[in-house]
């Protein structure tokens, strides 16, 4: 559920969910428990369905071979810590190898947020791993989980996976069609529409990609639009770099006059158009405007390779000669990927306020890389849909 769409207030505690059990706020209920026979192997799925928050997961007494990311097979990666966004996907094998006790699972917060939001707190969430033979009154042995802002722990997971080389699989392409280099974080608009408003009460937080906040269609998807030729539904003149180049991951740019003039932000539901089986790279630079923060980017429809991952501001120069072209590692996996497909940040409050693009692809040569018809019976835009996209951009306060 989106806050932005029920007006609801972010509660200055929040609940943690481990397998739906809730431990904190909510109803007391009894912990998640998972039952398992020492010396066997178990293969652990772990999703993050959180709104807003990275965890760190950890289970005491025991470690991790991970082996899978969001649907794609990686290199075995041993570690003792999974480090996950909103939206992403682990496939960790563990080995009940431990003295047979009673062992608690947590996660915990990651944060990057500076300033840190209000909302969100140092919270452990807990389930119990419990060995067949294990005396059930024996208190569960708990894990020494990273600190809230533990960057190193989670740059050195998400840098140290890389993906198992299959045969058939598809290889790093080294010849690229389009480059975009693409700017993602917070800005402002002026509640009244004008280009600039000098009080902070006349001013509207949205999210934004290369200074662009991205605004829902009205009453045709954007599908529907480019199936159809209707026009004036979106553009797709989505630029392929932000309007100015700038010290982007400046903190000190916090609440100055350059930030103010950094602000403003365009709306807009604008696309990029793309040709069948065409190479695209794309670097995504965070910036520190407003706020900094880390953000889990999704692409629907897409595989696509990770060559690289860094600290501060992109330099092309210094970065390109590090990229892994030989087996990085895969993310996002859904197929045909013909038509459009919508570009996002994962975390919960920022798709509605315009943190997001969209990839028109258009058809290949063949019928099978051409896109359908919709079947007769397909929905439409609700009422309801179009209400919630227009009040994000209709707030008074």
């Amino acid at each position: 559920m989106n806050f932005c769409y029920t007006n609801a207030k972010v509660l200055s505690k929040f609940a943690l969910l481990t397998n739906l059990i809730t431990i904190l706020l909510c109803r007391p209920a009894e912990n998640y428990k998972l039952e398992v026979e020492y010396g066997k192997t178990y293969l652990l799925r772990i999703i993050n369905a959180a709104l807003d928050n990275q965890f760190f997961y950890k289970v005491a007494g025991h470690t991790f071979t991970v082996v899978g990311v969001d649907a794609t097979y990686t290199k075995p990666y041993k570690t003792d810590v999974i480090v996950i966004a909103p939206g992403q996907t682990v496939d960790a094998i563990m080995v009940a190898d431990s003295t047979p006790a009673r062992y608690y699972m947590a996660a915990s917060p990651y944060a990057t947020e500076d300033p840190q939001p209000p909302y969100l707190e140092n919270t452990t969430t807990r389930g119990i791993l419990q060995y067949k033979s294990a005396s059930l009154s024996s208190s569960p042995v708990m894990p020494s989980l990273p600190s809230l802002h533990h960057t190193p722990t989670a740059h050195r997971f998400y840098t140290s996976l890389t993906s198992l080389l299959l045969p058939g699989q598809p290889t790093v392409p080294l010849h690229v069609d389009e480059r975009m280099f693409i700017t993602i974080g917070v800005g402002t608009l002026c509640k009244g529409g004008e280009e600039w408003c000098e009080l902070i009460a006349d001013r509207l937080v949205v999210s934004s990609m290369n200074n662009v906040s991205f605004r829902l269609p009205k009453k045709v998807s954007m599908q529907e639009a480019h199936f159809e030729s209707i026009e004036g539904v979106f553009t797709t003149d989505f630029p392929n770099k932000p309007p100015l180049f700038f010290d982007f991951t400046n903190a000190s740019l916090h609440n100055g006059t350059i930030e103010e003039s950094l602000e403003p932000t365009a709306i807009g539901t604008k696309a990029k158009k793309l040709k069948y089986n065409a190479t695209v790279e794309i670097v995504l630079q965070s910036t520190a405007i407003v706020a900094t923060q880390s953000h889990p980017m999704h692409i629907h429809g897409f595989n696509f390779f990770v060559v690289a991952q860094g600290f501060g501001n992109y330099n092309e120069q210094k970065v390109r000669s590090s990229y892994n072209l030989v087996d990085p590692q895969v993310r996002n996996t859904i197929a045909v990927p013909t038509g459009v497909w919508l570009m996002h940040c994962h975390m919960d409050l920022h798709l509605p306020v315009g943190l997001a693009t969209a990839f028109v692809v258009e058809n290949g040569p063949t019928p099978d890389s051409t896109l359908p018809p919709p079947p007769a019976d397909f929905p439409r835009c609700s009422s309801l849909d179009v209400a919630r996209s227009e009040s994000i951009w209709n707030q008074d306060e």
